[in-house]
């Protein structure tokens, strides 16, 4: 089939800070570099999603003058509190005891999804075509496997498979090279990291779930700039994790619930623990004024540099958490993805004054790891991969690893399994009793779901792919009772009784935030995230 097609330098993959960065970065360079960004969401921001507190310093190297520019960035952290939670009570964890790298003077409070959109439009006028709205469904490669663009998805297609009258048919896009920057699992970075074999033996990657919510408070009893994680309640030992809550705005919190994927239950239910997590006297206590007024979910990435493929291919990089730069301890991966995106422009800038931007950008590895972004990674390899024993034991391996030794010890901990192969068995495994929502302060998933903004057209292919139809009442409710109906924070994935007792599992795509956490939990690995048509899926304002 022949499509129309499109031409340029560079290609990205993409509209969150790294494709933004590198984008932005690349016209700097050279107005004469041709650059686009394909981004599925209908607009640059509305599938962005993260806590979001910003350390500038990647920011300001990439635009210096991005006060003058009104980015929407005004609030600075003036206070922040660690607390241990137990069932009724909390204990402050003093200052002195936390890592330097855990504490937030001079950063920012932000809407990431703002400071997206302020990205794109800045990207748009100093030249960058960016296309919202519009899937990379496929890899395009040349007949000697060198990577050459990507198709975008066809639009209007039902779901028997036919073309309705809306139909608008794939576009390929062509470039020189081609950035890949869909974020946390990005299901091309799947395919390539296979294909072009970019981990090392024995490496991979580890995951956690990150949801979240924003509140509308009427009080002041909170300051504006305050930032408070937790760890312990509901969680304890069932899973590694914690808690976010800050204050973003004189009337608006960002509250935020992080369960690692490699949980060992599959009763636990990383929605039900953040709507239990929000009953605690000590958090129910800022929020007993407000209202919820927005929802989402989104997988993030845990692994760090033990987790990192190579970066560079044939025809193509890997930036940000496409590539899994995000600082586990920080809970930060805005200022490495941006740092990423600089890189990889500088990387294809210094190929292109030698004529070498048409091979692969091996420079840009070379760079990554002479960067502070590796250097940074590096410092705290340990801490995720220290929880594997516990709780208890993974907090004093960060004392010892960060405090006495800062980040400095000749040896490197490796991560237990895949999350993916965690799950017990449901006859090892004890049920876990959720409290009912209480609609004030916890609700129920398909009513929380509906402030997300959530759409995706009926009448078209599901997006979610068994490889096996027979695997999930077969091996899922056989063995683990179907932890999809539990893992996935949008009530997505159901298990529906026929009168003659037989099971099936009912896919609700329409309702899928996109978060692909089905794609990187399921025990058989048998769902296969693919894109939706463009412009479907979450519309978040202001997470």
């Amino acid at each position: 089939m022949t499509y129309e097609e499109m031409h340029y330098d560079v290609v990205i993959v993409g509209a969150g800070p790294a494709g933004l960065s590198a984008a932005i970065k690349l016209k700097q360079l050279s107005s004469e570099i041709s650059v686009c960004i394909i981004e599925k969401g209908a607009e640059v921001g509305s599938h962005i999603l993260s806590g979001a507190i910003l350390e500038p310093g990647s920011l300001n190297e990439l635009l210096p003058n991005w006060k003058e520019l009104n980015a929407p960035i005004n609030t600075r952290v003036t206070k922040e509190d660690f607390f241990f939670l137990t069932k009724n009570n909390y204990v402050k964890l003093p200052n002195f005891i936390l890592p330097g790298e855990m504490k937030n003077d001079d950063n920012f409070i932000i809407s990431l999804g703002n400071l997206c959109k302020w990205l794109g439009q800045h990207a748009e006028n100093i030249g960058v075509d960016i296309f919202p709205g519009f899937t990379a469904k496929e890899i395009i490669y040349n007949d000697d496997g060198k990577v050459t663009g990507v198709l975008s998805g066809e639009k209007g297609v039902l779901k028997n498979g036919e073309k309705s009258s809306q139909y608008e048919p794939s576009i390929a896009l062509k470039a020189n090279q081609t950035f890949f920057a869909e974020g946390c699992r990005g299901h091309l970075g799947k395919q390539l990291i296979e294909r072009f074999q970019l981990y090392e033996k024995n490496k991979f990657q580890t995951y956690a779930i990150g949801i979240k919510e924003l509140w509308e408070l009427n009080d002041n009893s909170l300051p504006l700039g305050s930032v408070i994680h937790t760890i312990g309640w509901p969680l304890y030992n069932n899973a590694y994790g914690g808690s976010f809550l800050y204050k973003l705005t004189e009337n608006t919190v960002s509250l935020g619930f992080v369960v690692g994927l490699d949980y060992t239950n599959p009763y636990l239910s990383p929605y039900r623990e953040f709507q239990n997590f929000k009953l605690h006297p000590k958090i129910s206590s800022y929020l007993k004024n407000g209202k919820r007024i927005s929802y989402g979910a989104r997988a993030l990435n845990e692994g760090g540099i033990q987790s990192l493929p190579r970066l560079s291919f044939p025809g193509g990089v890997m930036l940000g958490c496409e590539a899994g730069t995000l600082n586990v301890l920080k809970i930060k991966g805005t200022h490495t993805a941006i740092s990423s995106g600089i890189l990889a422009a500088i990387s294809y800038f210094e190929a292109k004054q030698e004529d070498k931007h048409k091979k692969e950008l091996t420079n840009y590895c070379t760079n990554f790891k002479r960067s502070s972004v590796y250097h940074e990674l590096y410092k705290v390899r340990n801490v995720r991969p220290g929880f594997k024993y516990g709780l208890f034991p993974g907090l004093i391996n960060t004392f010892i690893d960060q405090k006495i030794f800062r980040g400095k010890v000749p040896w490197t901990l490796s991560h237990k399994k895949k999350d993916n192969k965690s799950l017990k068995m449901k006859k090892n495994s004890k049920k876990i009793s959720y409290p009912k929502h209480d609609n004030k302060f916890s609700f129920d998933l398909l009513t929380n779901l509906s402030f997300s903004g959530t759409n995706h057209k009926e009448d078209q292919p599901c997006h979610l792919v068994l490889k096996d139809k027979n695997v999930p009442i077969n091996n899922n409710l056989e063995l683990f009772d179907s932890p999809e109906t539990r893992y996935c924070p949008a009530n997505v994935y159901e298990i529906v009784e026929s009168n003659n007792s037989n099971f099936s599992l009912q896919i609700n795509f329409q309702n899928c935030l996109h978060c692909k956490t089905c794609d990187i939990k399921d025990p058989g690995q048998n769902i296969n995230w693919v894109p939706p048509e463009g412009g479907d899926g979450p519309n978040y304002s202001g997470m």
